[in-house]
C-alpha cells in the first residue's frame, strides 16, 4: 500500500479550490464508445484529498437530509481529510453497505449534493466521487468483503426471506443480517445484483464491482440461492412456511412499449431485453457466449432516461455505424442524468428531439426503418412539463435496422398472481406502507415493485425502512 501524503492547504489555497470541483478523469470520448470498459477512470488520493478540502463541514449537514439511507457524509470526508480512506469507507458502510455501486450511478446532483452548502455560489462537493474512490480503495487495499463488520452479532433465532438481490434486498439483507436475522435471497437470474447486473452497463457500472459488494453481503452470512423465480419454483405461501417474514424487492421489469405498427418486426427490442442480452449474457461476444444479438447498422433508440443512454451508448459499443436517439420532448426535458447526456454527445450519438415515433417500418419481417413526426411543446401537462404536440405534415422516416423502445417498466405480475391476498395497485404495483409493511402480514415491500422505476438509492432507502420494519416486526412474534 502506497504511502498517503496528506496536503497542507494554506486559507488561501482552500479558498480558491471550493471554486471548482475536481474533474473526474475518464476515457477519450472516441476510444471508450468502441469499447466496454469503464467510461469515468476514477479519483487518484490526491484528487480526493483536494475534494475532502472542500467542504464546509457543516452543522446543518443538508447533504446527508438529502440521502435516502442518511449517509454520514461530513464524517466521512473528515476521514478522507486525514489520509483514512479505508475509515472513510466503513463509516459510509453503517448505512450504506453498497458504496461502490451508489458512487458510480446515483443521481447525487438531485439529492446529496443539491443540498451542499457551497453549490449555492460554486459547484457542490463531489461527494459521489469521493464516494466511489474509498469504496474502491478499501476493495483493493483493506478488503472490501468486510463491509464494515468487525464481528457476527449472536443469531436471533429468526428466518428472513428476500426476493431480489437488486439494491433494496441487498440492503434489507445486510442491515438484517447484521441485527442476527439468517437471511436467504432469492434470484431469478443466474447472477445475483439484479437491475446492477443486468440493467446497467459494464462502462457505467462493472460487474466486478457489483458481485464485490455482493460478497460483502455474502460476508455478513448472507445466503444467496440463484435461478429461483419466487412465483414459479416457489410461493410466498410456501416462503412464510419456512421463514418468519419476507421481503418482496423483485423491481420492475416488465417492458412498455407503444403499442404502434410494426413494434413485433424482427429488430424490435425492448430495452430490458437489449440490455440483458449484452450486460449479463455477454451477447456481445457471441458466439463465444451463446446469448445472440441483432448488432445493427443502423439503431433507434425510443425514451430520453437514463435506460435509454445505457441503449443507445451500448449500440453504439456493439459497432452500430449510427445511434439515434429518439424523444418527445426538448433537451430542457430530458429526464436522464446530465452526465449521461454529456457522454452520449461527446461519444457521437445522434439527438432526434422533439420527435415522437408512429410506426415502425418493415420488409420481409425485419425492421427498415422508423417513422416519425416532429413535435413542438405546448402548455404544461400534469407532470409539470410542456406537452408534446404533434406538427401536422411533418412525417419523415429514419432508416434504421434495429429499434430499441426504452420508455419505462411495469410490475412483472408473477409475485401478484401468485399471491392472490396481497394488496395491489390499479398499476399493478405492491402496495406498502411507508415501513414497507404490506397487506399481508409477514410480508413487506419495497423498491421498483412498489414505487415503479426510481433509482438505486431509493430503492436502497425503502430497503433501509423495511429492514426496520421487519426487525420490528420480528421482535414482536413469539418463538414457540
Amino acid at each position: 500500500m502506497a504511502e498517503i501524503k496528506i496536503p497542507e492547504f494554506t486559507k488561501e489555497e482552500i479558498k480558491e479550490i471550493r471554486k471548482t470541483r475536481t474533474a473526474m478523469p475518464e476515457q477519450d470520448a472516441k476510444a471508450r464508445g468502441r469499447n466496454f470498459e469503464e467510461v469515468t477512470i476514477g479519483f487518484t488520493a490526491e484528487d480526493a484529498l483536494r475534494e475532502a478540502n472542500r467542504c464546509l463541514a457543516c452543522k446543518k449537514r443538508d447533504c446527508v437530509s438529502g440521502c435516502p439511507v442518511e449517509v454520514p457524509i461530513p464524517e466521512f470526508i473528515a476521514l478522507i481529510k486525514e489520509g483514512d480512506f479505508i475509515g472513510a469507507a466503513k463509516k459510509i458502510k453503517e448505512k450504506n453497505p453498497v458504496p461502490a455501486v451508489c458512487g458510480r450511478v446515483c443521481p447525487q446532483e438531485s439529492q446529496c449534493e443539491s443540498k451542499c452548502a457551497l453549490g449555492k455560489k460554486n459547484e457542490p462537493v463531489a461527494i459521489g466521487r469521493m464516494e466511489r474512490f474509498v469504496a474502491d480503495y478499501e476493495r483493493v487495499n483493506g478488503g472490501g468483503s468486510s463491509n464494515g463488520q468487525v464481528k457476527k452479532p449472536k443469531p436471533s433465532g429468526f428466518k428472513v426471506a428476500v426476493v431480489g438481490t437488486g439494491p433494496a434486498g441487498l440492503v434489507v439483507a445486510a442491515d438484517l443480517a447484521k441485527l442476527g436475522h439468517e437471511v436467504t435471497m432469492f434470484e431469478a437470474l443466474h447472477k445475483a445484483g439484479g437491475v446492477l447486473v443486468y440493467g446497467i452497463p459494464e462502462f457505467r457500472l462493472p460487474k466486478a464491482i457489483v458481485q464485490s459488494e455482493v460478497d460483502g453481503i455474502k460476508a455478513l452470512g448472507v445466503n444467496i440461492k440463484v435461478d429461483s423465480v419466487v412465483g414459479k419454483l416457489y410461493t410466498i405461501d410456501e416462503l412464510l412456511g419456512d421463514f418468519d417474514a419476507v421481503f418482496i424487492g423483485s423491481g420492475a421489469g416488465l417492458p412498455m412499449f407503444l403499442n404502434i405498427p410494426g413494434e413485433n418486426l424482427n429488430g424490435v427490442y425492448s430495452a430490458n431485453e437489449f440490455l440483458t442480452r449484452t450486460n449479463l449474457m455477454k451477447a456481445y461476444l457471441f458466439p463465444e457466449y451463446d446469448t445472440p444479438i441483432k448488432k445493427g447498422g443502423h439503431v433507434a433508440v425510443v425514451g430520453g432516461g437514463n435506460v435509454a443512454m445505457d441503449s443507445a451508448r451500448t449500440a453504439l459499443r456493439l459497432g452500430a455505424e449510427a445511434v439515434y436517439l429518439v424523444y418527445r420532448r426538448s433537451m430542457e426535458e430530458l429526464p436522464a442524468r446530465k452526465e449521461e447526456v454529456h457522454h452520449a454527445i461527446e461519444e457521437g450519438i445522434d439527438f432526434r428531439l422533439l420527435t415522437n415515433p408512429v410506426e415502425i417500418v418493415g420488409e420481409d419481417g425485419w425492421v427498415r426503418g422508423i417513422k416519425c413526426v416532429k413535435m413542438e411543446l405546448g402548455e404544461p401537462d400534469e407532470s409539470g412539463r410542456r406537452r408534446p404536440v404533434t406538427i401536422e405534415g411533418s412525417e419523415y422516416v429514419i432508416e434504421v435496422d434495429t429499434v430499441v423502445m426504452s420508455i419505462g417498466t411495469g410490475s412483472n405480475p408473477i409475485i401478484p398472481n401468485s399471491t392472490p391476498d396481497l394488496e395491489i395497485n390499479r398499476r399493478g404495483y405492491i402496495v406498502a406502507d411507508e415501513s414497507g409493511a404490506t397487506s399481508k402480514p409477514g410480508v413487506f415491500a419495497g423498491g421498483d415493485i412498489v414505487t415503479g422505476s426510481a433509482t438505486v438509492i431509493l430503492a436502497a432507502g425503502a430497503g433501509r425502512k423495511a429492514a426496520n420494519s421487519i426487525h420490528e416486526y420480528l421482535m414482536t412474534k413469539v418463538k414457540a
